[in-house]
């Protein structure tokens, strides 16, 4: 997922209760073999090809499937596909130019029709169609064609290598789409208001029975998924929005999964135990950090940057603001990724060191114990999303810790629409009217992160908020887009980590874990970090 949604995430899943509102109370009991869940949005649609959040996501993880998904140690693993192609197999051509997948045989879509190559191809176009309202095709954009030589062969054909093919489209990638039937859609000129994304059709393992507006999903087990009839007979998703609610419902047995439930009741359910009740961290791709505008000076002065990583107590956040669900980042590819490396420059809190550099910038303190250069304070203006009680905490611990050394840092709170909006609507990040901002990125299984700093991605043209430059970076970047070596590709991405490191365009400040709180009973649940419900099938309550 990519980070225009990862402000709907911070504010829904590691804020404090006063991000959320209330959700539904009362009695729902549990029927043997039936999942009660709980989420903390309602989908705008349940068309797997316009997810918006993590929790249309989930819920699309239940009804479809991708041509590949990944386990619970980020393997590549065949969905739709019957096997995950590879320069080893054949799959991927010697030039990296085409992909070719051999899909399942014995795939129907839920209301009987066969899945074929048609369908593939289809949804493909349905993605590249400028009259829908997706939310990105990066990776779909690379294709040049696609061809359908029978029902069960689909190949890509590339414009150029792109490493994250095989990952991105209709895999576990930043914004997940998943394979939608032709033989229902192709009718439509575009796909943004049509029945279908009430009552979809899907090839996975639960039918979607009805959806109750403001209260629930209703799924139905498929008996004849291809993979066998799921061991549920029902999963119910209900809309709660708030922690506390959620809380609540696991104590009283009212609900026996929550998804991503918020840091504060995770700890309360660590801390006062509720029978029958326990939880669960996951390693995910994503990180939180202090971005820092490098278009605005003097954060283009590579010191004062160093300056403000020394200055902040990082520990400190960590350990009171995220309870123990979240580890020390080293740059911005977590543990989850095969990329990742902790062999990076490091930033400990050292405030001597951070004024040391300070002053051989240039920046002398003042009367009142600010810093001032040429007749102009250091002031950094600091940006983050209304409601969010945990970016609300850290801004006043970056606030404090930066006044130490002289820094002064006003505050300033935008509604996440308004800060995470695209360049084109005046979106406080995008179009660069910040200096430090609280920023989040979750993305997906391949760890490609060259549309956050590559040199030619600032917005709108990619990601690249901070505005950050390094030629030696933009060549590693090229190159671990164009092999898809693994060995190579991992050596790339660790002088990546090193240099974004070292050059301080964003202080790297930990790593969230997926949080999960979930009843006793409920087994064979194993998010593998970018997805719940892949394994959804095997599911036993």
């Amino acid at each position: 997922m990519n980070r225009r949604l990862a402000a709907a995430f911070l504010c829904l899943l590691v804020a404090a209760a006063g991000c959320s509102k209330s959700g539904q109370t009362g009695t729902r009991s549990r029927a043997p073999g039936v999942l009660r869940a709980s989420l903390y949005a309602e989908p705008t649609s349940l068309n797997p090809l316009l997810p918006t959040n993590t929790a249309e996501n989930f819920v699309d993880s239940l009804a479809f499937d991708g041509l590949v998904t990944i386990d619970t140690h980020g393997n590549d693993v065949p969905d739709l596909a019957a096997v995950v192609p590879t320069p080893a197999n054949g799959g991927v051509s010697k030039d990296g130019l085409t992909v070719t997948y051999h899909l399942r045989r014995n795939v129907k879509w839920q209301d009987g029709a066969p899945f074929d190559s048609g369908d593939v191809k289809f949804s493909w176009q349905a993605v590249m169609n400028p009259a829908n309202n997706v939310v990105e095709r990066r990776g779909y954009d690379q294709v040049r064609s696609v061809d359908t030589p029978d029902a069960y062969t689909v190949v890509f054909h590339l414009k150029q290598p792109f490493a994250p093919f095989v990952d991105t489209v209709f895999g576990e990638s930043d914004d997940p789409f998943r394979v939608v039937p032709k033989h229902l859609l192709a009718q439509y000129p575009n796909i943004n208001q049509v029945p279908y994304n009430q009552q979809p059709i899907g090839t996975g393992p639960f039918k979607v029975a009805r959806w109750i507006h403001g209260d629930r999903i209703e799924f139905v087990a498929n008996p004849d998924y291809f993979r066998g009839a799921p061991k549920l007979s029902q999963i119910n998703v209900y809309v709660v929005p708030d922690g506390n609610t959620q809380e609540a419902q696991l104590r009283s047995h009212d609900s026996d999964l929550v998804i991503d439930i918020p840091t504060p009741n995770l700890q309360n359910l660590r801390r006062s135990p509720a029978n029958g009740v326990t939880t669960m961290l996951a390693p995910g791709p994503s990180y939180n950090s202090l971005v820092m505008n490098l278009s605005h000076p003097p954060l283009d002065d590579l010191r004062v940057r160093q300056a403000i990583a020394y200055a902040i107590n990082n520990n400190r956040i960590i350990s009171s603001l995220t309870y123990g669900t979240a580890i020390p980042a080293s740059a911005d590819l977590s543990d989850f990724y095969w990329a990742y490396t902790k062999d990076v420059p490091h930033y400990g809190y050292d405030p001597k060191r951070a004024e040391a550099l300070l002053d051989s910038a240039g920046w002398v303190r003042g009367a009142n114990g600010i810093r001032s250069k040429n007749g102009k304070e250091l002031s950094l203006q600091l940006v983050y999303g209304q409601g969010n009680g945990t970016a609300r905490s850290m801004g006043v611990l970056v606030q404090s810790d930066l006044k130490a050394v002289g820094i002064d840092v006003p505050i300033k709170t935008y509604t996440y629409e308004m800060l995470y909006a695209t360049n084109a609507m005046g979106g406080i990040l995008n179009s660069g009217k910040y200096d430090l901002g609280q920023y989040s990125w979750i993305s997906g299984a391949d760890p490609d992160d060259s549309s956050q700093w590559m040199c030619s991605l600032n917005p709108p043209a990619g990601n690249n908020i901070s505005h950050y430059c390094n030629a030696q970076v933009d060549a590693l970047e090229k190159d671990a887009l164009a092999h898809f070596d693994r060995a190579r590709r991992k050596a790339d991405y660790v002088q990546i980590q090193k240099h974004l490191a070292s050059d301080v365009p964003a202080i790297f400040q930990y790593y969230q874990r997926r949080r999960y709180a979930l009843s006793t009973d409920l087994q064979n649940f194993t998010p593998n970090g970018v997805s719940e419900g892949w394994n959804a099938a095997t599911w036993t309550l």
